[in-house]
């Protein structure tokens, strides 16, 4: 799904990932966490991921306040220690203002 948006600017958090081969379903059953948690982060907005060789997963924030509330956020704390020790690696982290959209749809 591609994440409905609202009227720019808003911002974005790309997080770039090569995991490593451990601990699959803990993984999983952690990112859906972080997902559900996400969402009821104020400021949250969406999400779009997609997983190959390389996981890239955008999401989208009202603002910066949003953004640093939710990497402070405890659980998410606790997943970013896992994943520095176990699950990742290597990793990258962008945040973005967007000023900028559009779309098409069939």
């Amino acid at each position: 799904m591609i994440a409905q948006t609202p009227k720019t600017p808003y911002y974005a958090v790309i997080f770039t990932s090569i995991r490593t081969e451990k601990g699959e379903k803990e993984y999983t059953k952690m990112a859906e966490l972080m997902l559900n948690l996400a969402k009821q982060q104020s400021g949250f907005l969406g999400e779009e991921s997609a997983r190959n060789t390389v996981g890239i997963t955008v999401s989208y924030w009202k603002d910066l306040e949003s953004i640093k509330a939710w990497k402070q956020q405890t659980d998410h704390k606790l997943a970013q220690q896992k994943g520095r020790t176990d699950w990742y690696k290597q990793y990258k982290t962008r945040i973005c203002k967007v000023e900028r959209d559009y779309e098409f749809e069939i």
